[in-house]
């Protein structure tokens, strides 16, 4: 029962982060966000990069609030967005922004569609005209870009 909640967790926090990032990082927060979309320079940190603290907060306080009387679902749904949020670093910050150089000549459609369609959202420098504001789970346009490439 345990891991289903941590798997279901995972699961709606594409969600989530999709309406966090579409209503919040391009709307009131979007002076901490708009240096992710500046491509006039790469430094190694950002103010985006407070979100991280942001999120990891409320996921923090659910895994302490979940273990003061024995282990509870609070525990449970905070090691949900736990491994959501190291998903995000890994796939978003290492894989597609290659803040570590890894993975970058990869041939596996899937992340390669992943990558497009991040790419797709970067190409708004502004707030407004975004597309593209999931994680995860992509337009399925962006995997028939690769899956349909060597058919043709």
């Amino acid at each position: 029962m345990n891991f289903l909640i941590v798997f279901i967790t995972f699961f709606l926090m594409e969600g989530f982060t999709w309406t966090v990032h579409k209503y919040v990082m391009h709307g009131f927060l979007w002076s901490l966000h708009r240096d992710h979309h500046d491509h006039s320079s790469d430094p190694p940190l950002e103010k985006n990069d407070y979100f991280f603290v942001i999120f990891a907060i409320p996921a923090i306080a659910l895994m302490y609030f979940g273990t003061i009387n024995d282990f509870n679902i609070l525990f449970y749904i905070g090691i949900g967005i736990t491994l959501y949020g190291m998903s995000y670093f890994f796939v978003h910050d290492i894989f597609i922004h290659q803040r570590v150089k890894f993975l970058k000549d990869t041939k596996n459609p899937y992340l390669l569609a992943i990558r497009r369609a991040h790419k797709q959202h970067h190409k708004h420098i502004n707030k407004e005209d975004g597309e593209c504001f999931g994680f995860l789970w992509v337009p399925i346009k962006y995997f028939k870009m690769y899956f349909n490439k060597d058919k043709a």
